[in-house]
């Protein structure tokens, strides 16, 4: 059974849109293995963005996922890795199909209120 981290950014929880970013991973046949609202601090903010230290928007993505809480998920199911990829829209919310979590929720600011972690892992009973 595969698990994925989802995280929503503090303007989705500013935005009061977790409960429908749920309602669409529980409408597909996924389970909610764990969920919590959080502060992140930014020693945990560039320990988690490692990879993108080098880009010119390092700092400013830093700065807004300190801005205010997330809700940090953990979702399994068969696919759940794929089709979350589908759920939630291209990374770009303007070229995020309607359907989508960011084709119907996003606001084009420059910032993504929420992340699916590019990487799956599998239970074992």
């Amino acid at each position: 059974m595969e698990q994925t981290f989802i995280m929503i950014k503090p303007d989705g929880v500013q935005r009061g849109l977790v409960g429908e970013i749920i309602i669409r991973f529980e409408k597909k046949g996924f389970s909610l293995k764990g969920l919590k609202l959080m502060t992140v601090d930014r020693p945990f903010a560039e320990k988690h963005y490692e990879d993108l230290s080098s880009k010119p928007f390092f700092g400013s993505l830093i700065e807004y996922i300190t801005s205010g809480p997330v809700v940090a998920m953990i979702w399994e199911g068969e696919g759940v890795v794929k089709t979350g990829r589908t759920i939630i829209g291209a990374t770009n919310p303007a070229q995020s199909a309607p359907g989508t979590i960011r084709g119907d929720l996003a606001i084009v600011t420059g910032r993504l209120f929420i992340k699916l972690a590019l990487l799956s892992f599998v239970v074992i009973d």
